[in-house]
């Protein structure tokens, strides 16, 4: 524990973020967890209750809500687009299913700077609707959050509510996720942590998400835009490495995080990440069938289904500037020793029936 909290440590003095916060357990709970740094790089320090901007960490959570909806009969994953929204039929997009939405191997290009020329959420909509394809679908794994932009739409037609109640719904409330939420209140902003000093809002982010094309969908979208706590992901982290635990059937589970495009370049499971063979996020210790997820503001959620043990790291690598290095590698190496701690871990409570308090290490706290 001490090692990752000096990993941690170190990465704040190479001003790689101004804050860190993580936990290591298993499907019990917490076995280690600690913060480091401050809220902002002249604000108040960490104090394990802050609320973070967890970005694309919001795509597989909102991905957990399409699996429910899935098993409980609302929608299909080979569903297509125009099943559920008018608007693109006889498009390009009409035929695209949920799973190639998931998948991101819907041929819908990636990262696209929309909200420059459509700042109304009706405007970026359409123009999501309108950009062309890049790939042929089932082709191509392609990261592309417009693709969850439509997933999420898809999700509120087939069920006539709003993407954040369904999210609160089938996921955050079951685990008793109280601090997971889009658009956080005064009272969660108050203990926000910074984002960018935002060239395009003239600002210092803090409390409202990074994500521009989410700003404009009015803070609420597939692709970005949760909000969470450590506590909140620990909660999140423990019932996944317990298979599914309140959450999906196990099966439902196994189905989603298992590889979908082991043909392609890229391992992608249902709104996960696999562990790719080089380069994985993941490091090199967690195992094979690990599966997890970033985000472009420094955080992460990762989880070994074979070892049941999860691994979460929140930072704010995006403060004050998005160009900041570093968060590559430091995010491997967190990992590889996240998943060595928490097998010694185990094996000095071998036998206790404990699971791992939430105490841990703390630097900062």
């Amino acid at each position: 524990m001490s090692t990752l909290a000096e990993l941690l440590a170190e990465g704040r003095r190479e001003r790689i973020y101004s804050g860190a916060a993580w936990s290591v357990g298993n499907a019990h709970g917490p076995l280690g967890r600690g913060w480091t740094g401050s809220r902002s790089w002249d604000g108040p320090p960490l104090d394990g209750d802050d609320v973070w901007d967890l970005a694309s960490v919001t795509k597989p959570i909102a991905g957990l809500a399409v699996m429910a909806l899935a098993e409980r009969g609302a929608l299909g994953l080979d569903d297509t687009v125009g099943t559920y929204l008018p608007g693109y039929r006889g498009g390009d997009k009409a035929d695209l299913t949920v799973r190639q939405l998931l998948t991101h191997t819907s041929g819908i290009p990636g990262q696209v700077p929309l909200y420059r020329d459509h700042p109304t959420r009706a405007a970026l909509l359409d123009a999501v609707r309108l950009l062309p394809l890049t790939a042929a679908p089932g082709t191509r794994v392609q990261y592309s959050s417009q693709g969850f932009i439509i997933l999420g739409l898809v999700a509120e037609a087939a069920t006539g509510q709003p993407l954040d109640e369904l999210v609160e719904r089938l996921v955050c409330a079951p685990l008793g996720m109280r601090d997971t939420v889009f658009r956080p209140d005064a009272g969660r902003r108050a203990r926000a942590v910074a984002t960018e000093d935002c060239p395009w809002r003239r600002r210092l982010v803090v409390g409202e998400v990074h994500d521009e094309n989410a700003l404009v969908l009015g803070g609420v979208g597939a692709h970005a835009g949760l909000f969470s706590t450590l506590a909140d992901m620990e909660r999140l982290g423990a019932a996944l490495a317990a298979g599914g635990r309140d959450l999906l059937r196990p099966g439902t589970l196994a189905l989603m995080t298992a590889p979908h495009t082991d043909g392609l370049a890229l391992r992608r499971a249902l709104a996960w990440q696999g562990r790719d063979p080089v380069d994985s996020p993941a490091g090199e210790v967690f195992g094979p069938d690990s599966y997890g997820h970033t985000g472009f503001t420094g955080t992460s959620l990762w989880v070994d289904p074979a070892a049941r043990r999860y691994a979460v790291l929140l930072t704010n690598r995006v403060h004050p500037a998005r160009t900041g290095e570093g968060i590559t590698a430091l995010r491997r190496a967190f990992h590889d020793i996240a998943a060595r701690m928490t097998v010694d871990a185990a094996e000095d409570r071998h036998g206790t029936g404990q699971a791992g308090g939430r105490g841990g290490a703390r630097d900062g706290a």
